[in-house]
């Protein structure tokens, strides 16, 4: 217990070091090079905190295993919005940009519906995992569109383009690294004092697999890189969605249990709740926090019914 205890410490002090790394080397590289942060947010970073999810699922369709993949990507997109930018936004407002709101936002929602839509069959097939792949370009041509409207004029950042760009890749990999070693410490440690995997599963893991995005975003928001903070989430749900699942599908249809819909209905009005929470003051601030952490005490409460 005591090596457990140990591994849990270090994994959470890698965490946080690494979060500090990927926000400062990927945010300062946004300056050197004029890219809007909502787009290094959009983009590396929802990417790279993303690594887990991928890792998961995909992982599990080439051992044909692909029934994890949709409780991991729709568990941990509803995480993504009621849990990280809840607690983010109880520490500290997060401002969001119009085009988050009128665009990144209603995609995320729009990608979510059609995974529903899809799965209604009882799985995503192949056909379906190439439509998914077909929006993940779409996106990835407005991210480009995005990336090269910029405005953000350049900025003299003392750190060469090199030490930034090995400082965001050490961050990201120390960051997905710590997250592993946190879920196994956390894991073990839950099972030697008897709590049950389905327990295990539903709090530890599901938390474990989304910490890059919920550390990588706080620590954006503490450094004034809200940009960053909020784009993690929402790119990284898009993400989860259209290449993780999409990948996934491509290598064997995705099983879509029934107890899905509810999960995917949830996802679509946590999304919701974003909007609602940013639309008067493009701010998300600490009452909608709190009202995202409640929502998500209420989800639990029914998963564990």
């Amino acid at each position: 217990m005591i090596l457990e205890i140990f591994l849990l410490v270090l994994g959470f002090v890698m965490l946080v070091k690494g979060a500090d790394w990927f926000v400062d080397g990927t945010s300062g590289i946004a300056r050197k090079l004029g890219i809007p942060q909502l787009v290094v947010g959009l983009t590396i970073v929802a990417m790279g905190t993303s690594a887990p999810e991928a890792a998961v699922s995909i992982t599990a369709a080439l051992k044909n295993n692909a029934g994890i993949a949709i409780g991991n990507v729709v568990g941990s997109n509803i995480l993504n919005i009621l849990i990280i930018l809840g607690i983010t936004a109880v520490l500290i407002p997060v401002a969001i940009q119009k085009s988050t709101l009128w665009i990144e936002i209603p995609y995320m929602l729009a990608v979510t519906i059609a995974l529903i839509l899809m799965g209604l069959d009882g799985r995503v097939s192949r056909m379906e995992g190439v439509l998914l792949w077909g929006m993940f370009l779409i996106y990835l041509a407005y991210l480009f569109y995005l990336a090269r409207r910029g405005t953000d004029a350049k900025e003299a950042v003392e750190e060469s383009a090199w030490k930034l760009v090995i400082c965001a890749v050490v961050g990201g990999v120390t960051v997905v690294w710590g997250s592993d070693i946190t879920v196994d410490a956390a894991t073990a440690l839950a099972q030697l004092i008897g709590m049950s995997e389905r327990l295990i599963g539903l709090t530890i893991v599901a938390l474990g697999t989304s910490l890059p995005e919920l550390v990588t975003s706080v620590t954006a928001a503490r450094k004034g890189n809200a940009d960053i903070a909020i784009g993690n989430i929402v790119g990284s749900n898009i993400f989860n969605i259209l290449f993780v699942i999409g990948t996934a599908a491509l290598i064997i249809p995705v099983p879509f249990a029934d107890n899905f819909l509810v999960d995917g209905i949830v996802a679509v009005a946590a999304g919701v709740l974003l909007w609602i929470a940013a639309f008067r003051k493009l701010e998300l601030r600490r009452p909608w926090g709190i009202v995202m952490l409640v929502g998500y005490g209420a989800y639990l409460g029914y998963l564990l019914m």
